[in-house]
């Protein structure tokens, strides 16, 4: 398979995989009590699978600006192991399934502000925008992990705007920071070059 082609089924997966996750958290606020543990359970551990999946094959495609899927080798591992874990034996995690789902939707918004701010760097202008959807992911996936409510139906809530923000959070670093070499040509192309050259010399002289 080239190159070109595994940077599509990235970009494509996590694009798709961005678009279910916010799907999930819009049916979880429109009706967070209807899903049993059960099936959150389920849900979550397929959903993980899928997602360290695609972020392994990011991290072995060309994308332009080494951005998006920098960090995804080990994080695309420990999603499938998660996902592993949850489906084989969630009913014995069911009383930690916030808090583990907080936990990684912390850990890549920590990440996603490491990114967005290499973005700046590049010339990014939707640099910023990025950066505030990732700190307010984290701020909910914190929340998460505190687990106020312990448990009950407001945590639900909670975590369906959690899991809508992490979609979107993933749509964007998707659609805007993932760039395949053939759509970009002449003027366009040569300055995106440019600004890669001059993030990867400041980022030496830091």
């Amino acid at each position: 398979m080239d190159s070109l082609r595994t940077l599509k089924i990235a970009r494509n997966g996590y694009i798709a995989i961005a678009v279910v996750v916010c799907v999930f958290g819009v049916c979880l606020l429109i009706n967070p009590d209807y899903y049993s543990a059960d099936i959150l359970i389920r849900l979550l551990g397929v959903i993980f699978i899928a997602d360290g999946i695609i972020k392994m094959i990011g991290y072995f495609s060309k994308d332009f600006y080494c951005l998006a899927f920098q960090y995804d080798f080990a994080f695309g591992i420990l999603m499938c192991a998660l996902g592993l874990l949850i489906l084989v034996r969630g009913s014995n995690y069911a009383q930690l399934l916030y808090v583990i789902l907080g936990l990684v939707i912390l850990m890549d918004a920590l990440l996603r502000i490491q990114m967005s701010l290499d973005a700046k760097k590049f010339g990014l202008h939707l640099w910023g925008q990025i950066l505030l959807v990732a700190i307010l992911t984290g701020v909910f996936g914190m929340i998460l992990v505190i687990d106020p409510y312990n448990g009950e139906g407001i945590t639900r809530t909670l975590t369906g705007t959690a899991v809508l923000l992490e979609g979107v959070l993933n749509l964007c670093v998707a659609v805007y920071t993932v760039k395949i070499l053939d759509r970009f040509s002449g003027q366009e192309g040569g300055r995106m070059i440019k600004n890669r050259s001059r993030a990867k010399e400041k980022s030496l002289c830091d």
